[in-house]
């Protein structure tokens, strides 16, 4: 069997010829260059599986290469060398495209850990498993070539969208499509988790660490050891949790409870919120450091009524996928059920849409769903009035006065709808777009 290959790039003879001689040692055929321009011609003259580049050279950088795989070698994992705790420069060069990235001083184990885990790739099989993320939709497309771009990354990828919108199933899909598919995926709902036991249940325990620990556990960021870890909800997690997660992902190890020393992890770490995590920052209930470090990448999951066209496409498909569990076969949809979905407007997005076609096919007779078989709920839930505070004191003109109090509301209704601006427009009594004109005119975007 042929040996894979790797490029090494770096100007300094001593540091080539260490990661020759480790690479050597892992039965890999190593070959090296002193700069950027070497670097291209041996990359665009060979078949090469893996590059791995220093970030100073005397003719550019290691971005500039990693800029330029992406447009012509888009199918070789690259992973950059960094100075010891240039964290900035890291991860800009995630954000690029870079596959990984390491710091000097060279931990060797780490490196070997690296190289095998990227290595993967070229030989993982198109397609995710038969996970599947339906739409034909502009944005949909767009999320679609996200993931892709990602799942040969090991950056941390944050994945924002409302509550229903499918996060999940993007975090599946980046984990599926990556070199770390054959190995677990665990998913961790942060908000599920009372505060008092999170520690316990993320990074473990030692038998004997405190009352009712009576057997040693793992952990569920171990659990997911050589594969991915989600953390759903992030944004509920405490302070004090985002702290000891911040330190996991810097040092790449946890400290189980009762503990004292670190275990090392490896790890990719996916999350998602439906919550604001910027805005949460801003109000010092999410550790900004944290959030950069979670953020490196972002995908955005667009709620349903901004996918145009996906309705019927989604509801077909989830048809054919409910039915034979419900023991039934070829059930269609008509256009008259077709043109009532495409008119709702799905504040609970994918998953109230699927509510909807479970309860129609329990209805429908003849194998046949009908406008009358789809109950959906045409009308906001009734809630609370909105309570608004009187005029500002004092002279301030009438106008400013009033667009203050507007201003209170709309924010009242967001965080009231837990930002969802379809239910926010009904609790206040006017059009969708009449509330995104106003947070449009008021700077609340």
């Amino acid at each position: 069997m042929e040996r894979p290959t790797v490029l090494i790039v770096d100007d300094e003879p001593d540091i080539r010829e260490l990661l020759s001689m480790t690479l050597e040692g892992m039965d890999i055929e190593p070959d090296t260059a002193g700069d950027v321009s070497e670097a291209k011609a041996k990359l665009e003259a060979g078949d090469f599986h893996f590059c791995l580049t220093d970030m100073r050279l005397p003719d550019g950088d290691g971005l500039d290469l990693v800029k330029w795989m992406q447009r012509h070698l888009p199918g070789v994992p690259v992973a950059v060398i960094t100075a010891h705790g240039n964290v900035e420069a890291a991860v800009k060069a995630l954000k690029l495209g870079a596959y990984d990235f390491v710091s000097k001083p060279l931990n060797v184990k780490d490196l070997r850990k690296l190289v095998n885990t990227a290595l993967k790739i070229r030989g993982e099989q198109s397609g995710a498993n038969g996970t599947e993320l339906v739409g034909s939709s502009p944005a949909m497309k767009q999320v679609r070539s996200l993931i892709a771009k990602v799942a040969r990354s090991q950056a941390p990828v944050h994945i924002s969208g409302e509550s229903g919108t499918g996060k999940e199933l993007v975090a599946r899909l980046i984990h599926e499509s990556g070199p770390r598919s054959g190995q677990p995926f665990v998913p961790v709902n942060c908000g599920a988790i009372p505060s008092e036991l999170m520690e316990s249940e993320l990074f473990g325990h030692r038998k004997g660490s405190f009352t009712g620990a009576t057997e040693d556990k793992r952990g569920l960021i171990r659990s997911a050891e050589g594969g991915t870890l989600f953390l759903d909800e992030i944004g509920d997690l405490p302070l004090h949790m985002q702290v000891k997660l911040l330190r996991v992902l810097q040092e790449r190890a946890v400290r189980p409870v009762g503990e004292t020393a670190e275990v090392p992890v490896d790890v990719r770490f996916l999350s998602a919120s439906h919550r604001d995590l910027a805005a949460l920052v801003a109000r010092g209930e999410f550790r900004e450091d944290l959030f950069y470090r979670i953020n490196v990448i972002e995908i955005h999951v667009p709620p349903l009524r901004e996918r145009d066209g996906d309705i019927a496409e989604l509801a077909t498909h989830i048809v054919r996928r409910l039915a034979p569990r419900m023991g039934m076969d070829d059930v269609t949809l008509t256009p008259a059920a077709l043109k009532r979905l495409s008119r709702h407007p799905f504040p609970g997005n994918v998953r109230e849409l699927e509510n909807a076609l479970e309860r129609a096919l329990t209805l429908c007779e003849d194998r046949r769903i009908d406008a009358a078989d789809i109950q959906l709920r045409e009308d906001a839930p009734p809630g609370p009035r909105l309570q608004v505070e009187a005029p500002l004191p004092g002279d301030a003109p009438l106008g400013s006065q009033l667009e203050e109090i507007e201003r209170e509301a709309i924010v009242k209704a967001l965080e009231q709808t837990r930002y969802n601006k379809t239910a926010a427009a009904k609790l206040l009594g006017i059009s969708f777009r009449a509330l995104r004109y106003r947070i449009k005119k008021l700077g609340l975007e």
